[in-house]
């Protein structure tokens, strides 16, 4: 049987155009013996590098030749890469043009062409490259005369075979015997038409035939889920009828591009065989170009950027050693012989493996960055168990002191580049960002792409939108597929349900997700349109949707990137941007590092600014001290919101009970405080606190476990244990925690021996050892590096320590870096006012741009707080206060702030905000009183006032008598107008600020929320929690919809917000008709009813509404009484009189009791009246409240 290589196939990475995953290809092309297959995705390279180390799978030792890997390319071409505009007559005419690498040449030129296809040819989604590119690029490559969309098939049909052949010959003539013609048969009538006409220039011109499928897809089933994609690429519904011109360009309109029918699959040689009967050379004489192909080797050893070192000094380890002593003898006040023999062993150890040179391009960024200003973290990861690190600034903690290793971190085991990941404040980022483009050039400086795939429920949801499944089934769907990172649809639906590698045992799901398997299960088997939607959404699960930036990383290259590895651009950055995942880069030989943006240090860096404004104190954070006493209290006493990393409620609890008291109790807690470990924690606090013995299975444990009260927490534990009871080297141990980590068995097996036996040999009992053993095996799956966790309990520490000794500089910085999140903004003021630290509004007269804290301690909103006050005003605002003083009255600040840059708008917000209540002879409504006389608002007044102001200030100057300052205009009339209402207020505030600032619309009715509510409106966001519970809530809606179904029913849709959440649910049929009415816009509303579960889906929950009132009415219609407490020695004549005064306006049927009590809180007896019955309402609480010390409802 003759033997075929397909060589135009389209994979994931043709962005939502290709459904054929890359390890599918490969599986079928093996199977049918196909000796070589080939990438040619649309305009990118994005999945080469995968592609190619999939061959080696099938490519061994032992079978080295089972299937050649083909790299190639279908590139977009037009006339002129450069132009970008156009119109209706003359549009972007795009053709399709295929190469493939011949050779590393070739390869090399594949990168050239796509990276400036991105570079200067990107126009829309198309990176696009023309002739004068191809003509510079060819060499290495060969072309084909591609599909129907290419140059010389176009040519045909739309300008003639004369034409048609002129095209051709340019590419013969380029080319030569690397030039073939591609005939591809699709049952397309216009394809057939071309394929004749390139046979003819094939036979006159004698240039061999090919044969290809332009494949999309796997197998001709996969059509309707490649069909789908192109939808989703398309934002069409399927049921969109079709025009297919195999023209991606071409459109008519209420028509969807589509292809022409489903042919475009991977077929197997058989079926091409046949396809091509009546020229079968076409079949054979894809072997040929395979032949001509040399095998790739993509995978390159890092190439450092090159650092130039400073005269005088012979290499880069040689001034990395001038360096490290350096530093040292400024870091250790004496250099023991401890520490000069831990820096000559990692020295020896950088220079061993070459890694001089990263290490000093990491120490020149973050320097640099430390020198203008930037707030660097003090490291992360396991460099911070680098000496040499920590003495050339590039971490800032002692490995030494707190017993971090080197050999985490670096060991010559190691095959790979070392981590070294940093953290800036959010803005500093950016400045070493820009640092580093500027010494190695942009060409040599890149952001890492990242492949934004379409995942179980983004697969269901693109699918069910495609196939017109309504949004609440598509959501019903999803719903069932359950909540775990990295879930397979696949999975779910085939894999089994026990047993091995089951979705029990692999996927570790509970039994109500194993419920909700089989009800998708079941859908998947029923064979409506639900059915269908699963098993499209299965074969395009996986499929690569977009591209997006990653977060952190960036490479650093020694010349321009284009020469290396293919780039591309994106509207995200100005940077450029890598066609290789993050995960594969350093295989293609450029070094990546991680330049994180952390807001924790942006919180730091402002706080210690705000700090050094109001106290004259310049904080250096590097030198708090860490047995500071009110840091310590503060974690004591658990009161860690705002801070890094323990301000989780589970972790306070924890930190109460531990009591931590040194800065090592931290660093152990922020290791433990994750699943697996926390079972640990328990203990750990009981051992700390001697109400557990300490105990060592081997006395020299105690060493390494001591600081641990004798629990194994840290992976360095388990290295520095292996070295000294079994001998362990350095690598070894390193080598060891690599297996443990990662479940190498065969690695571990070979360990345990090695330990066994070499612990055996230092005297150690066998069983103890194997004891040992199996808890460090089972302790692998969790250990924390001891490096990172000291770093971070460090950034933690810092911030506690501002906290606990400058709260109110801290806690403004905290909201100022929250100010995006109205959650965590409301959640931190309720903090700052516990601590007895006022949160006040905005102030014209003392607010700054960001939250900053007043003279008396107290944080003030900021300007850019205020919805409609621009950068610009807020900056004309503070600029004038600056220069001449607080503003006297809201005349005074119109007529000297810049009316062009604070306008109208602005000053109606400002007014809205209450950042103008300055002026105590103005209320916010009075701004807005309109006067009938001239329809103009009483600001509008004020505006035009000062604007004279400023005009005639403005003449005066340039006048003889400028000097006598120019003549005041007369101030309007203040037109007297009734004050917002309390919510009237509150909502403009929430308007401008997006929250409550001056109270709360709730705050009238405290009584009956704690009095009648079991729940809150946050405890809404989980029903399952609970399931079968009568609930009562209450709140304000915020969001009234009333509404009518398909069927012609009305329901409603609302949402309730109280002090900490919202919640939207629904209300039909009967009960809609019972509340409607009460469901309002502003209704203040309390809420009884029942979760139960959905009758469609018990694992789906819903509200079932039983009552609804006013909470105006719930009172006086579900209060039993109104309880009065008073101190025994407060009771006399007067008190019972004034009680009696206040309740006679009040009278109703509630019972009143009086709770008194004597000097012992705990001592106190009820008395009911037998004469008083009241009604509730505010003012009558109110009067009661000052003469008692506290009046209550009861049930």
């Amino acid at each position: 049987m003759p033997r075929f290589s397909h060589l135009h196939n389209h994979t994931q990475f043709s962005l939502l155009d290709g459904a054929a995953e890359i390890k599918s290809l490969y599986k079928k092309a093996v199977k049918d013996n196909m000796p070589a297959l080939a990438i040619t995705d649309h305009g990118n390279m994005f999945g080469v590098f995968n592609f190619v180390a999939e061959a080696a799978k099938y490519n061994t030792n032992e079978t080295p030749n089972v299937i050649k890997p083909i790299v190639g390319c279908e590139f977009y071409l037009v006339e002129n890469r450069h132009k970008r505009s156009f119109t209706k007559d003359d549009k972007d005419v795009r053709y399709h043009q295929l190469f493939l690498a011949k050779n590393t040449i070739g390869y090399k030129n594949l990168v050239k062409l796509t990276s400036l296809g991105y570079l200067e040819g990107l126009y829309g989604k198309y990176p696009r490259i023309d002739k004068e590119l191809v003509l510079k690029y060819h060499e290495g490559l060969i072309a084909t005369t591609c599909c129907l969309g290419a140059s010389v098939p176009k040519t045909i049909l739309r300008k003639g075979e004369t034409e048609g052949e002129k095209e051709f010959l340019w590419w013969l003539d380029l080319f030569g015997e690397d030039y073939y013609v591609e005939l591809q048969r699709h049952d397309i009538p216009e394809q057939n038409t071309v394929n004749e006409v390139l046979i003819k220039f094939a036979l006159k011109h004698n240039v061999k035939i090919i044969a290809s499928n332009d494949s999309h897809y796997v197998n001709r089933e996969d059509y309707n889920a490649h069909d789908i994609l192109l939808c989703i690429n398309t934002g069409e519904k399927q049921s969109t009828e079709k025009f297919k011109d195999g023209d991606e360009d071409a459109s008519m309109r209420d028509k969807r591009f589509a292809f022409y029918n489903d042919e475009f699959y991977f077929k197997e040689t058989s079926e091409m065989e046949t396809l091509f009967s009546d020229v079968p050379q076409a079949i054979d004489n894809t072997n040929e170009i395979v032949d001509k192909i040399e095998p790739l080797k993509l995978k390159q050893d890092i190439l450092l950027p090159h650092y130039q070192i400073p005269q005088g000094f012979q290499s880069q380890d040689d001034y990395l050693k001038h360096i490290t002593w350096e530093g040292a003898r400024k870091r250790y006040s004496e250099i023991t012989p401890d520490i000069e023999e831990r820096l000559n062993f990692e020295l020896f150890t950088v220079k061993t493996m070459g890694f001089a040179g990263y290490f000093l391009i990491v120490a020149d960024f973050i320097n640099h960055g430390k020198n203008i200003g930037v707030l660097v973290g003090p490291g992360r990861g396991s460099a911070a168990g680098s000496a040499v690190a920590y003495c050339i600034g590039i971490t800032n903690i002692d490995p030494i002191k707190y017993n971090l290793l080197f050999e985490r971190f670096l060991n010559p085991d190691r095959k790979t580049m070392p981590d070294i990941d940093t953290d800036f404040d959010d803005e500093g980022r950016q400045k070493v960002l820009d640092y580093v483009v500027q010494k190695y050039g942009k060409n040599q400086v890149a952001q890492i792409i990242t492949y934004g795939t379409m995942a179980a429920k983004s697969s269901i949801a693109d699918v069910a939108r495609v196939l017109d499944l309504p949004l609440p089934d598509s959501n019903a769907l999803a719903k069932l597929v359950p909540e775990r990172p990295g879930i397979s649809l696949g999975r779910l639906l085939t894999a089994p349900i026990d047993g091995e590698k089951s979705l029990k045992t692999k996927e570790n799901l509970s039994a109500d997700e194993i419920e909700r398997v089989k009800s998708l299960r079941a859908i998947l088997e029923d064979g409506t349109l639900q059915s269908s939607v699963l098993k499209e959404a299965m074969v395009l699960e996986g499929s690569v949707r977009n591209t997006g930036i990653h977060a952190a990383g960036i490479i650093i290259a020694p010349t321009d990137l284009t020469e290396i590895i293919p780039v591309a651009t994106s509207k995200e950055t100005d940077l450029l941007i890598t066609q290789f995942e993050g995960k594969i880069i350093e295989d293609a030989g450029v070094i990546k590092m991680d330049f994180l943006g952390l807001k924790t240090l942006t919180i730091l860096r402002d706080a210690v600014r705000l700090i050094e404004k109001n106290h004259g104190v310049k904080i250096d954070l590097d030198e708090i001290p860490l047995n500071d006493i009110r840091t310590l209290e503060l974690y004591q006493r658990g009161e860690t919101n705002g801070t890094f990393q323990f301000e989780s409620a589970g972790m306070q609890k924890y930190l109460k009970e531990l009591k931590p008291d040194k800065f090592e109790d931290l660093i152990a807690m922020n290791a433990l405080y994750r699943p697996g470990p926390m079972e640990y924690i328990p203990d750990f606090i009981l051992r700390k606190q001697g109400k557990q013995a300490v105990s060592y299975d081997l006395p020299d444990m105690k060493e390494h476990l001591e600081e641990t009260y004798g629990i194994t927490v840290y992976q360095e534990q388990v290295m520095l244990l292996s070295q000294k009871l079994a001998n362990f080297t350095k690598g070894d141990a390193d080598t060891l925690r690599k297996a443990m980590g990662k479940k190498q068995i065969e690695v571990l097996n070979k360990m345990k021996s090695k330990f066994m036996d070499g612990a055996k040999s230092n005297g150690h009992d066998e069983k103890v050892l194997e004891k040992i053993w199996a808890d460090w095996e089972s302790f692998a799956s969790y250990a924390f590096n001891k490096s990172h966790s000291t770093c971070y309990a460090f950034v933690a520490f810092q911030t506690a320590y501002l906290k606990a000794n400058y709260p109110s500089e801290y806690m403004a910085a905290v909201l100022t870096n929250n100010l995006n999140n109205l959650d965590k903004i409301t959640f931190f003021m309720d903090e700052s006012r516990r601590m007895n630290i006022p949160v006040l509004g905005p102030d014209v007269n003392e607010s700054e741009m960001q939250f900053s804290v007043n003279k008396n301690g107290e944080i003030r909103f900021g300007l850019a707080a205020i919805k409609g006050v621009g950068e610009a005003a807020a900056d004309s605002l503070l600029s004038e206060r600056k220069k001449g003083g607080a503003f006297k009255d809201i005349f005074d600040l119109v007529s000297r702030v810049n009316l062009r840059a604070a306008n109208k708008k602005c000053f109606e917000n400002l007014a809205m905000a209450g950042a103008l209540d300055f002026d105590k002879s103005f209320h916010r409504a009075q701004y807005f009183v309109v006067d009938p006389k001239d329809n103009q608002t009483q600001l509008e007044k004020i505006i035009r006032f000062g604007n004279g102001n400023q005009e005639s200030k403005n003449s005066t100057q340039h006048t003889l008598f400028g000097d006598l300052g120019g003549v005041e205009a007369s101030r309007p009339k203040i037109i007297p107008a009734e004050p917002f209402s309390n919510l009237e207020q509150l909502k403009k505030e929430k308007e401008i600020i997006g929250i409550y600032l001056s109270g709360h619309p709730l705050d009238d009715y405290k009584e009956e929320i704690k009095t009648f509510c079991n729940i809150s409106v946050e405890q809404l966001a989980d029903l399952k929690l609970l399931n079968n519970r009568e609930v009562n809530f209450a709140g304000i809606i915020t969001n009234a919809n009333h509404r009518v179904s398909k069927s012609g029913k009305p329901f409603g849709s609302f949402i309730i917000e109280d002090y900490n959440a919202s919640f939207e649910f629904a209300v039909f049929s009967e009960e809609y008709a019972k509340f409607k009415h009460l469901l309002n816009n502003d209704a203040f509303v309390f809420i009884k009813a029942r979760v139960q579960s959905k009758y469609y889906n018990e694992n789906e929950f819903e509200l079932k509404i039983n009552s609804v009132y006013f909470l105006d009415e719930v009172a006086n219609k579900m209060a039993k009484g109104i309880m009065i407490a008073l101190r025994s020695d407060s009771i006399n004549e007067m008190k019972i009189k004034k009680i009696k005064e206040i309740s006679k306006n009040s009278k109703g049927k509630l019972a009143v009791k009086f709770r008194i009590r004597d000097n012992d809180p705990n001592l106190s007896i009820d008395v009911e009246s037998n004469q008083l019955r009241l009604e509730y309402n505010k003012e009558l609480f109110k009067q009661l409240n000052s003469i008692s010390e506290r009046v209550t409802l009861f049930k």
